[in-house]
Order: C-alpha cells, then structure tokens, then sequence
C-alpha cells in the first residue's frame, strides 16, 4: 500500500500497488486538467499530454517513464510525467497543473 498526496488539493488517497495515478486522480475529485484538457484529453490514451503533473516526492515509488512520456514531455524537468502512463508501486507527492 502507498498513498499519494496532492499538494495544491492538501487531499492524500491509499492506493493499491501498480495503481494508474490518472484514475486515482479522477475517483477522487482531483482536477488534472487545465481548460484545454477539459475540452480535448485523449480520455487516458497518452496521445494529448495534458495530463501534466509534477512529482514532488517519491520518484522512485514510480513506474519508468514510457516512451510515450519521453516524446510528449522531451522538453520538460525529470519530474514531470504523464498522470495517465505512470503507476504508483508507493507513496509520492503530486503537484497537479505544474
């Protein structure tokens, strides 16, 4: 078990090894999505990269970038990543619209 804590929303959820962190996201009424995400997100597919977060702790609890993820986010720090291609196997922290 790990959790992960959403920074801006001060809101912390229990997860499950392996757990989409997107999914986690939405069952628990955390906002990933700036006004264009609303519109036009890929609905998880890690076509649109608007799922942009910013990992703040616990890298390391995290599954490898994909190489979805390595084109998408190319010119971005290391500690972003796709909320829709990452797995949570431990407790991180997560800043949501960096």
């Amino acid at each position: 078990m790990g959790t992960i804590k959403f920074v801006k929303e001060n809101q912390e959820v229990v997860t499950a090894p392996g757990a989409n962190l997107r999914l986690k996201a939405l069952e628990n009424h955390i906002d990933l999505y700036k006004l264009r995400g609303k519109l036009m997100n890929c609905g998880g597919l890690g076509q649109c990269g608007t799922c942009i977060v910013e990992i703040v702790e616990g890298m390391e609890n995290l599954s490898h970038r994909t190489e979805v993820e390595n084109y998408m986010l190319k010119k971005k720090p290391e500690t972003y990543r796709l909320a829709c291609q990452t797995l949570v196997n431990g407790s991180v922290g997560v800043k949501t619209k960096p």
